[in-house]
């Protein structure tokens, strides 16, 4: 697995002079458990719990594969191996598992909302992720049916208040084309005039952040009037959650940024239980 190295780390942070507790009063026996979905929601995290626990020599037999929806009471997987393996391993696959299908159930219930409307935009994550744990939550978002949108700073053009506090907003996006021109420049705005000033600077994708609907709707009208509708992509961020994500799902909207996906994580309630 490609995050290997991350989700051993993660043993390593919860045992890292093993498991006393289990060492002291399990013998080697072997022992059969399953993991159980405690609430209806989008499943996600089995294939990182299947990795650690076959890493200890635990054989797993998927129930359920991650992106499904499951309701409660669900067996999601089965295990069988040595007790303590399962022990070791068991707090640290449901952490992973509660957070990655929190994430993955709050994402597919704002693209289920979005789905009853015309507008055909897209929902997507943010950075505001846990730290070293960024890889789990975009990908939760995507088996959720969400954009991951930046994995990283790294990964695509962004310019930001911050960046227009100390660069003027045309001369900023000039130099980030300059760069390259393979990647996509991004610029955030806080006014329709901003917005209509990206367009014509040549930004990709102009992101309104923290309007109104009404100033969201006032800024698709001035983009449409220069031309810019269907030559820019057009997201909207700040402060968007359920109740409010309907009254942003506007006509001209591309996507809809949420932090709240990752950053206000509803765990999910899943459990391990020893069979036999």
């Amino acid at each position: 697995m490609e995050d290997s190295d991350l989700l051993l780390s993660f043993i390593r942070e919860d045992a890292p002079f093993g498991d006393i507790t289990s060492d002291a009063v399990i013998d080697d026996t072997r022992c059969r458990a399953r993991i159980v979905a405690r609430e209806d929601g989008v499943i996600a995290g089995l294939e990182e719990a299947e990795f650690l626990f076959c890493h200890y020599g635990v054989r797993v037999q998927f129930r359920a594969a991650d992106g499904d929806d499951v309701r409660a009471g669900a067996v999601v997987i089965d295990l069988e191996g040595p007790a303590r393996s399962i022990l070791l391993v068991e707090r640290t696959a449901l952490n992973i598992i509660g957070r990655m299908s929190g994430i993955a159930t709050m994402t597919r219930r704002l693209v289920l909302l979005l789905g009853r409307t015309a507008c055909g935009c897209r929902i997507a994550a943010t950075r505001k992720t846990a730290p070293g744990l960024r890889k789990l939550d975009k990908k939760a978002v995507v088996i959720g049916g969400g954009d991951p949108h930046r994995l990283s700073l790294s990964d695509g053009i962004l310019i930001k208040d911050n960046h227009l506090a100390l660069v003027p907003l045309a001369e900023a996006v000039r130099a980030a084309k300059a760069v390259s021109c393979y990647r996509k420049v991004e610029v955030e705005v806080t006014t329709p005039e901003e917005a209509a000033t990206a367009a014509d600077a040549g930004a990709d994708i102009v992101l309104l952040d923290n309007m109104t609907p009404g100033e969201v709707e006032a800024s698709l009208r001035l983009l449409g009037k220069k031309g810019a509708m269907g030559r820019v992509l057009v997201e909207v961020s700040g402060g968007i959650d359920e109740e409010n994500l309907l009254s942003y799902a506007l006509p001209g909207v591309d996507l809809i940024s949420a932090g709240m996906l990752t950053h206000s994580v509803k765990n999910f309630n899943v459990s391990l239980d020893i069979v036999d």
